[in-house]
């Protein structure tokens, strides 16, 4: 892939924002690879707990991160995350890692780590949907396309709840679900900031949006992005 192919969209946002659902489906439909940054904190996490890693010990999660044999797909359409020869796809979006994960989110050196290699994967990939919480600052500030993806709380805590229901078939409770999305940002902000928009990124706020209008929000500006580039 030469440079003038690459396209890489930056997409940032807090829990329930619906990154995920959104960019797998606007990555599917552009032909793109996509990379899901946070199941790697996830993978990072499920991995330290099998370990029986303390994760408030910094050097430990650390030195955990950089042996962790992980592997994740960019394919949209079929995500699976490997550790060694398991498959932790499902297991990483149990209650406990999503309880635990900001341990690792916010372990600067763990972080650091996880950064690079989620920009071998993007460089490798040259056409690709990235979604995590510092893609349009740290990781790829230089992608053609940079969306601060975002949504009332309320609207994120619905989601939210929809998706874990959907995920282990039971319902959390309100308490739960402000646990793993509004705490959990609250944490997480220490490492990245993904509630303001950088200069450069555009806000894209999908509170009053369905998810269909959200997806082709999205690629109308990847396709803003080609006639550019291409003018």
């Amino acid at each position: 892939m030469t440079d003038s192919d690459r396209l890489v969209i930056a997409v940032d946002g807090p829990s329930g924002s619906g990154k995920s659902s959104v960019c797998r489906a606007a990555a599917t439909r552009l032909g793109a690879a996509y990379l899901d940054t946070g199941a790697m904190y996830r993978a990072a996490t499920w991995y330290c707990l099998q370990q029986g890693i303390d994760l408030d010990d910094e050097d430990a999660v650390a030195v955990a991160v950089e042996e962790m044999p992980l592997k994740i797909s960019t394919d949209a359409e079929h995500q699976v995350i490997t550790v060694g020869q398991t498959d932790v796809t499902e297991a990483i979006r149990q209650p406990r890692i999503s309880e635990a994960v900001s341990a690792v989110a916010t372990n600067r050196k763990a972080r650091s780590l996880l950064v690079a290699a989620q920009r071998r994967i993007i460089d490798e990939a040259g056409f690709i949907v990235a979604e995590g919480r510092d893609i349009t600052t740290v990781v790829a500030p230089d992608a053609q396309v940079r969306v601060l993806l975002t949504a009332s709380a309320e609207a994120r805590l619905r989601r939210r709840g929809l998706q874990l229901a959907a995920e282990s078939g039971a319902q959390q409770s309100e308490a739960a679900l402000k646990k793993q999305v509004l705490e959990r940002d609250t944490k997480d902000s220490a490492a990245a900031n993904f509630t303001e928009a950088a200069d450069g990124v555009a806000v894209l706020d999908s509170s009053e949006l369905t998810f269909e209008e959200t997806v082709d929000s999205l690629i109308g500006r990847v396709e803003l992005a080609r006639e550019s580039a291409s003018a």
